[in-house]
């Protein structure tokens, strides 16, 4: 089933920072925003609904493509039961032991270990 959370909590677009609608995203990417929700759909990408509008993390693509690793990470994620805001708080905490967030590691091409300690947390 589809489900997109809502935001409740201030702090999560602390921790995000930039984000773009569904068109902003989709234009780097060459796809229809259409597409962007299939990908969410998929748990390929994800979003949540932001000011009544469907948006997902800046930080989540690279040029014009998704950062390497994330489809596959947030399957992991979702595998392991993590709401939307779950997986994005996750992904945008700061974690001593990378160092960094596990979205700053992925976008560094240290995406192994991101991938590791999400397959953990599923099993």
């Amino acid at each position: 089933m589809w489900q997109i959370g809502a935001v409740t909590h201030n702090d999560i677009d602390t921790l995000v920072g930039d984000w773009l609608t569904l068109k902003e995203a989709a234009q780097p990417l060459g796809v229809s925003p259409n597409r962007i929700k299939q990908l969410i759909r998929e748990n390929r990408m994800m979003g949540l609904v932001r000011g009544g509008e469907l948006s997902v993390p800046a930080a989540f693509l690279d040029g014009e493509d998704l950062v390497k690793g994330l489809p596959g990470t947030l399957v992991l994620l979702s595998d392991a039961g993590f709401s939307h805001e779950e997986a994005l708080r996750w992904l945008f905490t700061p974690d001593e032991t990378l160092p960094g967030t596990p979205i700053q590691a992925m976008r560094e091409n240290r995406g192994t270990e991101v991938r590791r300690r999400a397959q953990s947390m599923a099993f």
